[in-house]
């Protein structure tokens, strides 16, 4: 591959973002050195690992490959039977640490990256030991072994006894008035106190230190020097018995010395792998076709370099019907960010990297790809840039083979328009004649003329909006481009007479050359509007189509839904006539039943049969029609309908102040306007017609004879919930009705269950004042007290 390419195309600075993917320092130094590959096969393997993680990484988050640390030195240390030291060690926990930690992140998926997962060893019994035994670079836990808690333990030990000596002799009297300070301190690992000069020889012992002045000493005393010397040399014990645990451990390490160096091996590669996957993810990239047909084909391809909230996609295909292809425009239209944008992502895919394109973009595989490409150019260009240029072009003349993409930025520039014309066209003919897929951009009239008259070469343009002078950066192929030199100039306000005497030295050739392209661009323009009209309708027909087929089977779906029910229920209703019927025969032979005992078992079944038919047809009651009344009609004692209950009532009670009226049905008393009664003229109720007697009284000896046989007490125990409110809805009936103030309900304590549902009863019980729990004396929670109104 032609290294100076890659810098020209800035594939350097994709590497350098590559690598800020990374955590480990070794996967770092694998994408440093990550050039195109060449082998289809090795490409398509390497993309296929990055589309592998990226799957993962979409389905389960990122994974770290923090505290991948490289183990090398420390595994030879370990073949050779040395031993470890605390850092080291703990970078081999870490390292396991990973290696569980990304072992846990896999999924039974089989892909490219399975093998890497099933590679790995966590070695969890040496990684627990390590963490056990060390706590950090400069601690070693108690825990370690036996041994060192002892030695530790001895330490603390021998330390309280020398504190408790000196602090004897901070308390003494003799001693205290030789000391510079009150305090215990430390010299060279030995417990001293500090002593003034003037009085060193009433504090016998040895002299470690003294301070800057000279005026204090640090005399260790003589009582306790044996223990000091204990507690060095239990510091020396302590010492070698860490050194025979970081021993213990780096034997233990070193019989996984293979799998501790696979682990390193396979983390690093799997943190190169998911490096460039969240590149991928980041830049909003997908997996490219390749081919080893020459032939590119980048759908919406953007240049990863360029903001992209500012980059404008651009389609580009060659190396089908033409491999060469002439771009032509205004200056910063776009044309070198087209040439950049398909050499970069060509290098990218060769390097197994995702492309930021829609998917299914196709890329060739090159084993060379070349660029010319400098700053944009100025009429001002030296002889000896036009040379830079030309040095750099032989160059690739000679290098260049059919398995090469050439890209030209601005070709013959620097020279005589003329003579520069005509050395492009020579260099452009000879690429197109031996095979090589080329790109190039051009301001020259000559090499578009070129490319309209000869097969296998097509002219593309970068769109301008001469309107607002602003490039739309469209890449459009098979239109040849306008340089819009006049139109621009004419906006920016050059002089009309200027611009008509530059158009009359033109040749004509070249006028009417330029008149084409503006009709070619007006048509394209016109024809790009119709078709997106086109496309505007065909998406509103398919939608309405779409629409119409979704509310059709959403009918069909519906009517099988009714139809399906009514069958199964007429086939219910008949099956249960004929389970009817068949019972009523097999009771007719066993009983040998009578002429009325038939019709009784007939009526029943029309019964039965009728309410059938209410719930098939079931429609709303429609409110008669009644007279309105006036609020002064209605007095207590008045019959009324109630509209809204279909219910007939008597009034109890005047209108008050809000409307209101008060009407008792039976047992349920009501309050409702005016507007939803219905004033019964000359209504008696039957009821009480056929419990009044003739004389005069009746009524009053009914009710107290009622009274008489109601008791104030109902007992439910022994009874379920449902038996206990049947029975209970009767019994609140006929008290209320009696006129009886108040009853005893009796439901036990028991679990609860029946006085929750008598509870649960009562609270819907509209001529209910209160009911209350019974208290000592009356029964406890055993029975309920009900209040009537």
């Amino acid at each position: 591959m032609n290294y100076k390419s890659l810098t020209t195309l800035e594939y350097d600075k994709i590497i350098d973002r590559l690598v800020s993917f990374a955590a480990s320092d070794k996967a770092k130094e694998r994408l440093k050195k990550l050039v195109p590959m060449t082998d289809i096969h090795d490409i398509n393997a390497a993309l296929s690992e990055t589309s592998d993680a990226l799957s993962r990484v979409y389905a389960k988050g990122a994974v770290s490959f923090g505290g991948v640390h490289d183990v090398g030195a420390s595994v030879k240390r370990l073949e050779i039977g040395s031993s470890l030291n605390t850092v080291e060690l703990l970078h081999i926990s870490s390292l396991l640490t990973a290696a569980a930690r990304v072992k846990n992140y896999y999924e039974d998926t089989t892909d490219s990256l399975t093998g890497y997962f099933h590679a790995l060893e966590p070695l969890t019994p040496l990684n627990t030991e390590i963490k056990r035994c060390i706590l950090s670079e400069d601690e070693i836990s108690d825990d370690a072994s036996a041994n060192l808690r002892s030695i530790r333990r001895q330490k603390v030990l021998a330390a309280e006894r020398i504190h408790t000596e000196l602090n004897k002799m901070l308390n003494s009297s003799s001693v205290r008035n030789c000391l510079q300070d009150f305090v215990i301190t430390s010299r060279s690992g030995r417990y001293c106190l500090p002593v003034k000069a003037e009085y060193k020889s009433q504090v016998p012992g040895m002299v470690h230190d003294q301070s800057a002045t000279g005026s204090t000493l640090f005399i260790e005393p003589a009582a306790v020097v044996k223990l000091n010397n204990d507690i060095r040399e239990l510091e020396l014990k302590e010492q070698a018995e860490i050194e025979a645990i970081l021993a213990e451990l780096s034997a233990k390490a070193s019989e996984f010395t293979d799998e501790l160096l696979t682990d390193f091996q396979v983390l690093t590669t799997l943190d190169f792998i998911f490096a460039k996957a969240q590149m991928s993810k980041q830049y909003k990239c997908s997996c490219p076709v390749m081919n080893t047909n020459n032939y590119i084909n980048i759908k919406k391809g953007r240049h990863p370099l360029i903001d992209p909230h500012k980059v404008v996609p651009i389609d580009i295909y060659l190396g089908k019907d033409f491999n060469l292809l002439i771009i032509t425009g205004p200056n910063t239209g776009g044309k070198t960010v087209s040439l950049k944008t398909v050499g970069l992502l060509t290098l990218m895919a060769q390097s197994g990297l995702h492309i930021p394109a829609l998917d299914h973009s196709e890329l060739a595989v090159f084993d060379n790809v070349f660029a010319d490409i400098g700053d944009e150019q100025s009429i001002e260009q030296s002889l000896s840039t036009f040379s830079s240029h030309m040095t750099n072009t032989v160059s690739i003349l000679k290098e260049a083979d059919a398995h090469s993409l050439i890209l030209f930025d601005e070709i013959g520039a620097g020279t005589d328009p003329t003579e520069g014309a005509a050395l492009a066209i020579s260099i452009l003919n000879d690429l197109h004649k031996r095979g090589i897929t080329t790109m190039a951009t051009t301001h020259y009239s000559e090499i578009k003329v070129y490319a309209l008259t000869t097969d296998g070469v097509e002219n593309a343009c970068c769109e301008f909006d001469v309107e607002s002078l602003r490039p739309t950066y469209r890449l459009l192929i098979g239109i040849p481009g306008k340089s819009n030199a006049f139109a621009i100039s004419k906006k920016l306000g050059l002089p009309d007479y200027i611009i008509k005497d530059a158009s009359a030295r033109m040749d004509a050739d070249d006028v009417q050359f330029e008149d084409l392209l503006s009709d070619l661009e007006h048509s394209r323009i016109t024809i790009e509007k119709e078709r997106a009209e086109i496309n505007a309708y065909k998406q509103e027909i398919q939608q309405l189509k779409d629409e119409l087929k979704t509310k059709s089977d959403r009918l069909d779906e519906r009517r099988d839904k009714i139809l399906r029910k009514a069958n199964e229920e007429a086939a219910a209703i008949l099956k249960d006539a004929k389970e009817y019927a068949d019972q009523t025969i097999k009771t007719m032979n066993k009983h040998g039943m009578t002429v009325k005992e038939l019709e009784k078992q007939r009526s029943a079944i029309r019964d039965k049969m009728n309410k059938r038919q209410e719930k098939l047809s079931v429609q709303a009651a429609k409110p008669k029609a009644h007279k309105a009344h006036d609020i002064s009609e209605f007095k207590v004692g008045t019959h009324v309908r109630v509209l809204s209950m279909n219910l007939i009532g008597t009034v109890t009670a005047p209108p008050s102040p809000k409307g209101e009226i008060t009407v008792q049905m039976g047992s349920l008393s009501t309050k409702t306007k005016i507007n939803n009664l219905e004033i019964l003229v000359g209504y008696k109720d039957p009821e009480e017609a056929k419990k009044a007697p003739k004389g005069a009284g009746g009524s009053g000896k009914i009710k107290m004879s009622k009274a008489a046989s109601i008791s104030h007490e109902i007992n439910l125990l022994g009874l379920t919930v449902d038996e206990a409110v049947a029975k209970l809805d009767k019994y609140l009936d006929d008290a209320y009705i009696s006129r009886i103030p108040q009853v005893r309900i009796v439901h036990g304590k028991g679990t609860g269950a029946l006085r929750n549902g008598v509870t649960a009863y009562l609270r819907g019980v509209p001529y209910i004042k209160s009911f209350r729990l019974g208290e000592i004396g009356e029964g406890d929670t055993g029975v309920t007290i009900v209040d009537f109104k």
